[in-house]
C-alpha cells in the first residue's frame, strides 16, 4: 500500500520515482525508489488525462520524473519521440520537477514478453493488456534506475 513502510517505493522526497511510457491512447506509469532500485507497473492512464497524473504525482511525490523517448533503431527522432518530448516538457512545466528523457528501444517488446510470461503463468488474462504500457513503463524506469545507480546518484 502507497505510503507504508511495507511499499520500499512509498519514500516521499527520498528517491522516489515515476516514469512515463508516452503512447497514441495510453500512457503507461511505473513508479520505482533509486534506494532499492526496484521499479513496478501502477497504471495505463489515458493520454490527456491530467487530472489522474495529477493525483498520481499527488499520492508518489516523486523526487524524479523520467519519460522514455521512443527513437528509431538508428537512434534517430521519429513523431513518438516529439509527442514524448512535449509530454516530458508539460510534466517539467506543471510539476516543477527535471525530467529525465530514457531511450526506450525495445521496452515494447520486453513488455510484450513480460506480459506474456504473466499469461502463461496465470497472472494476467488477455483483458489486462493495458498493463503493458505500465510494464514498458517499469522497463523504463528500471533501465534509469540502473544507469543513476552506474552514475552513482542513488540516494
Amino acid at each position: 500500500m502507497p505510503g507504508t513502510p511495507e511499499d520500499p517505493s512509498s519514500t516521499t522526497g527520498s528517491g522516489t520515482a515515476l516514469a512515463f511510457d508516452v503512447g497514441t491512447r495510453l500512457i503507461g506509469v511505473a513508479v520505482g525508489n533509486r534506494v532499492s532500485a526496484t521499479a513496478r507497473p501502477i497504471a495505463a492512464v489515458a493520454a490527456g488525462d491530467w487530472p489522474r497524473f495529477d493525483a498520481l504525482v499527488a499520492e508518489w511525490q516523486p523526487q524524479d520524473l523520467v519519460v522514455g523517448l521512443p527513437l528509431a533503431l538508428d537512434g534517430g527522432e521519429q513523431p513518438m519521440s516529439r509527442r514524448a518530448r512535449a509530454f516530458a516538457e508539460e510534466l517539467r512545466r506543471r510539476y516543477a520537477r527535471a525530467v529525465d528523457l530514457v531511450d526506450e528501444r525495445n521496452t515494447s517488446r520486453e513488455a510484450a514478453r513480460r506480459f506474456a510470461a504473466q499469461r502463461a503463468s496465470g497472472a494476467a488474462r488477455r483483458k489486462d493488456a493495458a498493463v503493458i504500457d505500465a510494464l514498458a513503463a517499469q522497463i523504463i524506469l528500471e533501465n534509469w534506475l540502473a544507469g543513476a545507480h552506474a552514475r552513482g546518484r542513488a540516494s
